[in-house]
């Protein structure tokens, strides 16, 4: 669906043409909810914006034409091609709706005239998600609200494990992983950390994993970060242990995590991402899956999967919108000064 019909049937015009509006910012993968929000803030502003709930791809890049920024969700990736026909028909800034760019080439964007730029957003909406996971994790709740919705009632085989008792390792101590430290001290528990750029107090990724009850990852995807958690180091962790990624799909290995959970060496693992999302997540699958891993996933009782949605509050969604609409003006006012 596109919410400026009329815009977009007049943006089909030759290569070449005067553009057919005010030059504004073209807003791909705009939900209904996000599309409310960019609408209320258009006013203030005093830009036109073109919402479309359509993926940027090669097929509808030409609903930037006449603007020189855009703004793209963080669903679906953006290939090279793409890249090139949005610079091709002028646009200089694209705002991603989101803390990470893993789905951008952003170093080839870059080499076609494009600036690649994030937007942030409360930490505190990904951090209460990450404390509510372990804490389900701790819980065995996957075991538990499956059998209350089976109407059995009884105890859980396994006992929980109560959070002052544990030792909390927090992978990644930006504005994410420092809101979950401060929500962690409230529990009692101790917690050690470790960073790209070590600080004061940090230990080696190695001896976090040794000594960690609770793994919790917040560092964004890279090269270098792409595997963080791969078979060799999972199986440096302690037995038992909970691994929790509200971080990028990719920084665990996705078999190495199901063999170890198979086997009971990893206890549990709460995953708001994982590899290969796209696609799926934010996707009805009608109860089936085509995805080995994801399946095995799901039927395990020590897995925790949910759709990529802790970023997915009202706060934090306000935030993105705005800050990305803000990042394109501040943009063009920078070429423009």
């Amino acid at each position: 669906m596109t919410y400026d019909e009329p815009i977009r049937a007049s943006l089909r015009r030759l290569p070449g043409s005067a553009p057919a509006r005010p030059a504004g910012i073209t807003v791909y993968e705009c939900g209904a909810d996000e599309a409310e929000l960019f609408r209320a803030i258009e006013p203030r502003y005093g830009v036109p914006l073109i919402l479309t709930d359509a993926a940027l791809s090669e097929e509808t890049t030409a609903l930037a034409f006449g603007n020189r920024c855009i703004s793209v969700g963080h669903r679906t990736p953006v290939p090279r091609p793409v890249l090139l026909g949005l610079s091709r028909l002028g646009v200089r800034y694209l705002s991603t709706r989101s803390v990470g760019v893993d789905h951008i080439d952003v170093e080839y964007a870059r080499n076609v005239g494009i600036t690649v730029g994030t937007v942030s957003y409360s930490p505190d909406s990904v951090a209460d998600y990450t404390v509510m996971l372990i804490l389900m994790a701790l819980r065995d709740a996957k075991s538990l609200i499956r059998r209350t919705d089976r109407h059995d009632y009884r105890l859980g085989a396994r006992r929980g494990r109560e959070l002052r008792d544990l030792t909390v390792g927090v992978v990644g101590t930006g504005r994410i992983g420092r809101a979950v430290i401060d929500r962690l001290g409230g529990f009692g528990c101790r917690v050690l950390t470790c960073d790209r750029s070590p600080g004061p107090g940090d230990v080696t990724l190695d001896d976090l994993l040794r000594r960690s009850d609770v793994v919790t990852l917040h560092t964004p995807l890279t090269p270098e970060t792409h595997h963080l958690l791969d078979r060799r180091r999972l199986g440096r962790m302690r037995p038992g242990a909970v691994v929790v990624n509200t971080g990028r799909g990719g920084l665990i290995d996705t078999a190495a995590l199901v063999s170890a959970l198979e086997s009971g060496e990893i206890g549990c693992a709460a995953l708001d991402v994982i590899e290969g999302e796209e696609g799926v997540f934010y996707t009805d699958r009608g109860g089936t899956l085509t995805d080995p891993a994801l399946t095995r996933l799901q039927d395990l009782p020590t897995a925790i999967i949910s759709p990529h949605t802790a970023y997915y509050t009202d706060h934090a969604l306000a935030d993105t919108v705005e800050n990305s609409l803000t990042n394109c003006l501040d943009f063009e006012r920078r070429e423009t000064a």
